[in-house]
């Protein structure tokens, strides 16, 4: 009998759910990645391979925030960021995370920003 790790686990639900999402220069793919520390959110245009937006746990504005208050703020900063970037679509990746907590704290307050998934 062979046991898998977390973080293995989390890697299998992870290619499960990118099998399915695949962000375009229209609707480009919300990564989020959630660690104990804070959360990093992404808008990704995978036929470009590029980055369109970003928002890190480490900026100013989500450092000393409580974990849901952060994933909030996140939330917010990047829908901001893409509405600057010409994005009001996208496809979320919730990343192997269960959509619960933080993270649906992060699409909620992404929704609540005008982005549209």
């Amino acid at each position: 009998m062979s046991t898998t790790t977390k973080p293995a686990q989390r890697l299998r639900r992870r290619r499960r759910v990118r099998a399915k999402v695949r962000g375009s220069a229209e609707r480009p793919r919300l990564a989020v990645f959630r660690s104990n520390r804070g959360m990093v959110a992404q808008l990704i245009d995978d036929d470009s391979a590029r980055t369109v937006a970003a928002v890190n746990w480490t900026e100013q504005d989500l450092r000393g925030l409580a974990p849901m208050e952060q994933a909030t703020r996140a939330g917010e900063l990047i829908a901001a960021r893409a509405k600057e970037a010409g994005t009001e679509t996208c496809v979320f990746d919730r990343g192997g995370y269960r959509y619960h907590g933080r993270v649906k704290a992060l699409a909620d307050a992404a929704r609540t920003g005008g982005l549209r998934f």
